[in-house]
């Protein structure tokens, strides 16, 4: 694996040339990837915790339109909007951020495949770095991701002494991004890289995610649903937060009788209304009916439809949860039952 190295002030020196290019830089700020006009203090949190929200809005946009039409007696008129057109560079994605896109792609390209977060999607290059942080809410290990991981990353960036970071080439889209910028790498030493990595305390796995999916399977109907529940708010906080969950409703919004537009909107299996029929049935009416579609969507369908788990065990939903619910906890006490 080929490997660089450059210092913060040309890291930033770099990112301003890509701004300067046309390009959307985002940074992990500590608080979520903003998009920045880099400067030092745009980098003063990107290697300390995993921000509070994702980059997953860069691919998969909170609210979008599809399509606008105008209406005549006649005839209605579809017009596309315009989708992509700039590159977006993400600096600074933890291994449990940067994986996100292709897990979601699974969905995306499924039985249709999504032009709109393909687009976004192959437009966007993830500059992934190690990550030094653990806390009680983070189980990257548990579900085949390590503070370490390159997965999803097309270059990696490793933090070593004096403010400089070895520079990982990843995929051959990481490596196009560099190629006009040489000036501003050095030779990397791998050797002292793997110091730095090895040294990463890798956290144990907290559960065992084959036996959570082998509990899951058997367990639709378990009483333990009825109490992991009781305190879920139906706020859906988890699921704006979490990097993979990928849940939208569409609707039609006219700006009058003759205009209007087709908008792709956000939505989550904890809103109450989120599986209501026309009919007026709902048939998860009840929380604890819709966190178990929660946990079972993410360590059980997902699995079965992709071979894919859909958590990168950031702990974003747990951190964020206002009534403390912990899902590392919950799938923890499942693992346990099946023991």
């Amino acid at each position: 694996m080929e490997e660089k190295r450059i210092t913060k002030e040309n890291l930033i020196k770099l990112g301003s040339n890509w701004v300067n290019d046309g390009m959307n830089v985002y940074v992990n700020n500590g608080k979520k990837y903003t998009l920045m006009k880099l400067h030092e203090e745009d980098l003063k949190g990107f290697e300390e915790a995993p921000p509070l929200m994702s980059y997953k809005e860069i691919v998969f946009p909170k609210t979008e339109p599809i399509l606008y039409y105008k209406k005549s007696q006649k005839e209605v008129e579809i017009i596309e909007p315009k989708i992509g057109g700039v590159k977006n560079i993400v600096i600074g994605a933890k291994p449990c951020d940067a994986k996100s896109i292709s897990i979601m792609s699974k969905v995306f390209n499924w039985d249709y495949k999504d032009s709109f977060f393909n687009v976004r999607a192959e437009e966007s290059v993830i500059i992934g770095m190690a990550c030094k942080y653990n806390d009680e809410h983070c189980f990257c290990t548990s579900v085949g991701i390590s503070p370490v991981s390159t997965d999803g990353s097309d270059l990696f960036l490793i933090p070593l002494a004096n403010d400089n970071f070895g520079v990982r080439i990843i995929s051959d889209k990481g490596k196009e991004l560099i190629s006009k910028y040489e000036s501003y790498f050095t030779n990397g030493d791998s050797e002292e890289s793997e110091n730095v990595l090895s040294s990463i305390p890798i956290p144990e796995k907290k559960f065992n995610a084959e036996n959570v999916k082998s509990w899951l399977d058997k367990n639709f109907e378990s009483e333990f649903w009825n109490t992991t529940a009781e305190m879920c708010l139906g706020c859906s906080q988890c699921a704006f937060v979490c990097p993979v969950c990928h849940c939208f409703d569409i609707v039609d919004e006219d700006y009058s009788f003759t205009e209007g537009r087709r908008m792709k909107n956000w939505d989550a299996c904890q809103n109450g209304l989120f599986t209501k029929h026309a009919s007026g049935h709902n048939p998860r009416d009840k929380q604890p009916k819709r966190y178990r579609q929660r946990v079972s969507h993410k360590f059980k369908y997902y699995k079965d439809k992709f071979d894919e788990y859909l958590c990168t065990g950031c702990g974003r939903c747990s951190r964020g949860c206002p009534a403390g619910i912990d899902i590392g906890e919950i799938v923890e006490r499942i693992d346990k039952l099946t023991n």
